[in-house]
């Protein structure tokens, strides 16, 4: 796995570890004022991951094509385009008056 991915799949986790343990030393009695200490040390660290993000792009080359090198894309198409639907055919489905009959309430019969 590129490791570029790696360390973008772990932003959501880190802010999650990040939460919990300005969450448990502000339950200690170490730090008070959890969302004061919380705003700043959110900013450096997503920072911090932008910057190793980057470092990984630029140690690879570049953005991976897809996560896993030397597999499609899923669902895609070896000729490159989508195929497009037949002509005359619509995206739509009309439904017919008798499918929504109404009773004299106003609901379903």
């Amino acid at each position: 796995m590129s490791h570029y991915i790696m360390i973008h799949r772990l932003r959501g986790p880190a802010i999650l570890l990040l939460i919990g343990g300005l969450a448990l030393l502000d339950q200690l009695g170490v730090i008070h004022h959890f969302w004061s200490w919380f705003w700043p040390l959110l900013l450096i660290l997503l920072g911090v991951l932008m910057l190793a993000e980057r470092a990984a792009l630029a140690a690879e080359g570049g953005y991976p094509v897809w996560p896993y090198p030397g597999q499609p894309y899923p669902g895609a198409n070896p000729g490159g385009a989508p195929p497009s639907p037949p002509a005359g055919s619509s995206a739509t489905v009309s439904a017919s008056s008798q499918e929504f009959g109404k009773n004299s309430q106003g609901g379903q019969s």
